[in-house]
């Protein structure tokens, strides 16, 4: 994948739009690219799964397409990709039914830093096949919190986080909120946060398990069990944290 992908990081050639998608945005080229070379390996290695993606929607791959479901986003971070900013990934979930409580095996393999993230049900994350854990900070005055604002909403989505956001010193978002859940997955920052409502579950169906695995939170925003069906439309809403107190202290904020 990585190698299909890079020639067209920061190429005019990669932002040629193809369509509307499944899950609704402009297909560029270098999400074609990406997706093709994908089912290109899972149709070499003979394999059954029904593909749920980003790009094509949904689509029966091999002779018993029904024992797995392959959630995807090949490259989440595409504006990030034709920008020629170094910050995209894959995302690739596995499971056995299509609901995001139910995937059993994720990876999120950051494009551009040769860098993977993986996780299989009870059995921990890992990055580049070292175990990873969050961090312990818990005050939001020391933490780096990612937040996705990119929304027409602003005004609205500003006014809810605005005790957050007060108090945080360290705000960002990256632009790839698979990788960005990962970081927080690993301790590189202490939350992310995206009550937009707007985000795919294609986008995040890896990075749930990766940091639940880890030992995070990932929840809806009313703080309930984050479950949503694996389509290619679905869109979901989450508070993502490394650890309860954090994850307490941010809904606290929020009231």
């Amino acid at each position: 994948m990585r190698e299909e992908v890079l020639p067209f990081f920061g190429s005019p050639n990669a932002a040629i739009g193809f369509g509307t998608g499944a899950g609704g945005d402009i297909m560029k080229k270098i999400d074609l690219v990406a997706e093709k070379a994908l089912i290109e390996v899972l149709e070499g290695h003979e394999a059954s799964c029904t593909l749920i993606s980003e790009e094509t929607g949904t689509k029966k791959i091999g002779t018993k397409p029904s024992e797995f479901y392959l959630t995807t986003d090949p490259v989440d971070g595409t504006t990030n990709a034709l920008r020629g900013l170094p910050f995209m990934a894959t995302s690739i979930a596995i499971s056995r039914a299509p609901y995001l409580q139910d995937v059993e095996t994720a990876l999120v393999s950051d494009l551009f830093h040769d860098v993977t993230y993986t996780a299989q049900r009870d059995k921990g994350a890992f990055r580049n096949g070292k175990r990873i854990k969050p961090s312990t900070t818990s005050f939001l005055e020391e933490a780096v919190i990612g937040v996705d604002f990119n929304t027409l909403r602003l005004r609205e989505l500003a006014a809810s986080l605005e005790g957050m956001l007060i108090r945080t010193r360290h705000l960002r978002h990256l632009g790839a909120n698979a990788l960005e859940i990962c970081y927080v997955a690993d301790g590189t920052i202490d939350a992310f946060i995206d009550i937009r409502g707007k985000l795919r579950v294609t986008d995040i169906a890896a990075a749930y398990l990766i940091l639940l695995e880890a030992g995070g939170i990932i929840v809806t925003p009313e703080g309930t069990e984050l479950n949503a069906l694996l389509a290619a439309d679905q869109k979901v809403a989450f508070i993502a944290t490394a650890n309860k107190k954090i994850y307490e202290n941010i809904r606290e904020s929020m009231a």
